[in-house]
């Protein structure tokens, strides 16, 4: 089985770039093999002097092909125990795990739908969470997601979630208009939004008795959730089952050196 093209051109790039510097690359046969074969085995890669190179190369190949470990967090935007798995483990191991990580985040939570067209809904905190709900439901709707995760983190980890709400959209995402999350929020699009995310929190099996809920891969365990309120860093390390990047190993990372 032949090495894919790009994987033999990065190996060649490494090889160019550790034996020759930043000059000109005239790479010599290390062995007896093309390079098109050189990490076919772990044997012609030793005997050509190219084991780094490939185990390098094979890393980064096997990452990409193996999925991330997919978290969904159903929530209310002023549930404490909410606000503090937000504040205190999700946002934090995202921001050191996103590459092998995907957050979704469903606000909603023990909330109720009714039938009036004045108050659609009712929330387990108030009329106040239901707003907080639909107000970051919209910023979910109107911002990129990494965006809208960095103005969700800010507004939970906030004294006042709703006053927040406002200047930590400016501070994150200035393109992006209050007057359009107030519309989001007052009109046709924010009710669907909820009603969306109601549809979504009914249809967990099993269905949720608490939250904050979260899914791991689309599934509820006990011993997952437990394991995520201690720890969900070492978790999502341990579901990942591709090449653990560096934060999970602990292993140092090198990072380039510049001058000015």
């Amino acid at each position: 089985v032949k090495a894919p093209r790009s994987g033999i051109l990065a190996v060649l790039l490494l090889v160019c770039t550790e034996r020759s510097g930043f000059g000109m690359c005239h790479p010599k046969p290390a062995c007896r093999y093309p390079p098109s074969q050189w990490c076919r085995s772990l044997e012609i890669a030793i005997e050509c002097r190219v084991e780094k190179q490939c185990m390098e190369v094979n890393a980064t190949r096997s990452n990409q092909a193996v999925p991330g470990v997919s978290v969904t967090l159903y929530y209310e935007s002023l549930c404490p125990d909410c606000r503090e798995f937000i504040t205190q483990q999700l946002f934090p191991t995202w921001t050191m795990l996103q590459d092998i990580m995907a957050v979704t985040l469903v606000p909603y939570g023990n909330a109720k739908e009714l039938r009036s067209a004045n108050s659609p809904f009712t929330c387990q905190h108030g009329e106040s969470e239901c707003r907080g709900n639909m107000i970051e439901a919209c910023i979910l709707n109107l911002t990129e997601h990494s965006l809208a995760f960095h103005i969700i983190y800010c507004m939970e980890s906030s004294a006042d979630v709703l006053s927040a709400a406002q200047s930590c959209l400016q501070l994150y995402a200035p393109s992006v208009p209050w007057s359009r999350v107030d519309s989001c929020v007052k009109g046709d699009l924010g009710y669907q939004l909820m009603r969306a995310n109601a549809l979504m929190t009914r249809a967990l099996n099993p269905a949720h008795t608490h939250v904050p809920w979260i899914t791991f891969n689309g599934e509820y365990t006990e011993e997952n959730e437990d394991k995520a309120m201690l720890s969900l860093f070492q978790l999502v390390c341990h579901l990942y089952k591709g090449v653990k990047p560096p934060a999970c190993t602990g292993a140092p990372v090198r990072l380039d050196r510049s001058f000015c």
